[in-house]
């Protein structure tokens, strides 16, 4: 029963890592074949680098990915501290319900009805043309909101409120409370919520695909335009450079969140 388990276990690693193993491996090869490895080469990803119209995507990309993250992370750690505050259980339920929906919708829901919003938007308004980077801004900062507030609120539930009572008694403003003795204490939580937010703009594509613009394209949208045609053999080392990237941003969130957790225990233990 062991070894079944086992052997099922590698099959499903198999089936959700091959794939990028065989990208990452042939991102190397000299030959740009896909039938057979003829040597190791940095080519494919000197021919990405010297490609301007793929690197204006990921200058696009890297824009929105850092931009939204940053907004998102500001709006939905306030947004969690109202949910934190809120005495109202029933209401609090309520906007917790509201909050979770952008993560069960499907993607390409979600960017039908903001293409659709933004566009009876631009008829109000009297605008012809409306989509392109900023309207990706709002749609990228609106899908990530509900993964940064997941991202926070349990640090928010975690903390000792008695610290914040006594900031209170000691002189301090709500605000000083928050910036001088919640805050810290909630920064892995916020860290965590900014690196999720920057690698799901950073990949997404459905969304994108709808809110965008000719003049205005991120990496994933480059790529699927190359699947329209013969599609370059830099492509492969993009995509290792993309999976790079984004292992090392979750390496660095458990990190941090480990620290966090560590530091929490400590100050636990030394009460």
């Amino acid at each position: 029963m062991k070894a079944l388990s086992r052997s099922y276990l590698w099959i499903i690693f198999a089936l959700l890592y091959a794939p990028i193993l065989l990208l990452v491996v042939f991102s190397f090869n000299e030959g740009g074949s896909l039938s057979s490895f003829t040597g190791f080469s940095f080519r494919w990803y000197g021919e990405f680098f010297r490609d301007q119209v793929a690197l204006q995507a990921l200058k696009n990309s890297l824009f929105l990915a850092l931009a939204s993250s940053l907004l998102a992370t500001a709006i939905g750690t306030f947004a969690a501290l109202g949910l934190d505050r809120m005495r109202n259980r029933y209401v609090k339920g309520a906007v917790n319900s509201v909050t979770n929906i952008p993560m069960m919708n499907p993607d390409i829901v979600t960017g039908v009805s903001m293409m659709l919003l933004f566009v009876a938007v631009a008829g109000v308004f009297g605008l012809s043309d409306i989509l392109g980077k900023w309207t990706m801004l709002i749609a990228h900062t609106t899908f990530s909101l509900p993964y940064v507030i997941l991202s926070v609120l349990p640090r928010f539930k975690q903390f000792d409120k008695t610290l914040r009572e006594a900031a209170l008694d000691l002189g301090c403003t709500p605000a000083q409370s928050f910036f001088k003795v919640e805050l810290p204490a909630i920064v892995p939580g916020v860290f965590s919520g900014l690196v999720m937010a920057f690698t799901l703009s950073l990949d997404d594509f459905v969304i994108s695909h709808f809110v965008s613009s000719p003049d205005f394209q991120t990496l994933p949208l480059y790529i699927y335009n190359q699947t329209a045609h013969e599609v370059k053999y830099s492509m492969y080392a993009l995509c290792t450079l993309i999976i790079v990237t984004i292992l090392a941003l979750l390496l660095i969130v458990n990190f941090a969140g480990s620290i966090g957790d560590r530091r929490n225990r400590r100050r636990e233990a030394s009460k």
